[in-house]
C-alpha cells in the first residue's frame, strides 16, 4: 500500500499524520509533500532516493526528508515494518531543511512506537499534536551524532552504463580503466566527470557500494560478519573491517549493536 494512493497527505487539515504498516509496499514513483517526513524502519531495510541521492535505511534507522524534497522508495527487504510520520515545518532551523539518516536511539524508538496509536487517524487529536510536537522539536538533538550513508546518482547520461556496471559487479575485481569504453570517453575524462557528478572516484564509489550493500546484509540478521565480508566482495574479514572502518568511522560489530 502506498500512502499517496489512498490519502492525499498535503490535503490533510492537521499538523501531523502517522502511518504505520506491517509490510509496506511502495510504487517507486518520484513525488514530494509540503510536510516534512520522518521514515523509521522498525524491521527489514529500505533504499530510498532523495534529490538524486540513494540512501540505505537499515533496521532501527530513520531518515528525515525535508518539505518538498523529491523522493521515491527503491528496493527493500521482503518484509519491512515502517513508521512514517508527517509534520508541518514552520521553523527556519537548518536541520529541518536537510536530509538526515540516523540510528534511532532507544528513547526516540519508544516515542515512535507510542505514536503508533494514532496511525491513520484522519481527524485532529490534541494529545497527538502535543506529543508529536515534542518529538519533532527534539529531533535535532536525537540525531546530533548521526552518520549518513548514501551514494549520489550522476545526471550525466554518459555515465549511465558505467553506473549500471558498477552496481551489477560491485563485488568483483573491476579494472577501472576498462570502464572508459562503456562511457566512450578517455579514462582521464571519465574519472574527472565521474568525480564531479558523484564526489567520488570510481574505486571509492565501488568501495561505498560494497559497504552499503554490507549494511544491508548485516541488518537482515541472516549473515555473520564473515559471510557479509565475502558477499560484499572482500577476500578477508580483516580487509572488510578496514574498509568499513575507513568509510563509517566505526566497526561492523558497532553497527550490529545499533540495529539490535
Amino acid at each position: 500500500m502506498n500512502a499517496n494512493d489512498s490519502i492525499k497527505i498535503d490535503e490533510l487539515k492537521k499538523p501531523y499524520f502517522v502511518w504505520f504498516e506491517e509490510n509496506w509496499i511502495h510504487d517507486d514513483v518520484l513525488h514530494h509533500h509540503r510536510k516534512g517526513q520522518l521514515v523509521y524502519v522498525e524491521s527489514g531495510f529500505q533504499y530510498i532516493t532523495i534529490e538524486e541521492k540513494k540512501y540505505l535505511l537499515p533496521q532501527n534507522h530513520a531518515v528525515w526528508i525535508p518539505p518538498n524534497a523529491v523522493h521515491k522508495t527503491n528496493s527493500h527487504s521482503e518484509k519491512i515494518k515502517l513508521m512514517i510520520m508527517f509534520a508541518d515545518v514552520s521553523t527556519k532551523e537548518s536541520f529541518y531543511h536537510e536530509v538526515t539518516v540516523f540510528s534511532v536511539p532507544p528513547v526516540l524508538r519508544e516515542m515512535i512506537k507510542y505514536a503508533e496509536k494514532w496511525s491513520k487517524l484522519m481527524i485532529s487529536d490534541p494529545n497527538e499534536n502535543v506529543f508529536l510536537k515534542a518529538l519533532f522539536n527534539e529531533l535535532p538533538r536525537f540525531v546530533e551524532h548521526s552518520l549518513t550513508f548514501h551514494i549520489s546518482l550522476p545526471k550525466d547520461k554518459r555515465l549511465t552504463r558505467v553506473i549500471e556496471h558498477l552496481h551489477s559487479h560491485y563485488r568483483n575485481e573491476i579494472k577501472m580503466e576498462d570502464l572508459s569504453d562503456k562511457a566512450l570517453l578517455s579514462f582521464r575524462t571519465l574519472e574527472r566527470i565521474f568525480k564531479k557528478e558523484t564526489g567520488l572516484t570510481l574505486s571509492k564509489y565501488q568501495q561505498m557500494l560494497r559497504i552499503i550493500k554490507s549494511l544491508e546484509y548485516l541488518s537482515s540478521g541472516n549473515h555473520t560478519i564473515s559471510e557479509t565480508a565475502y558477499e560484499a566482495g572482500y577476500k578477508s574479514i580483516q580487509a572488510y573491517t578496514r574498509s568499513f572502518q575507513s568509510v563509517m568511522q566505526f566497526s561492523p560489530t558497532d553497527f550490529i549493536k545499533t540495529i539490535q
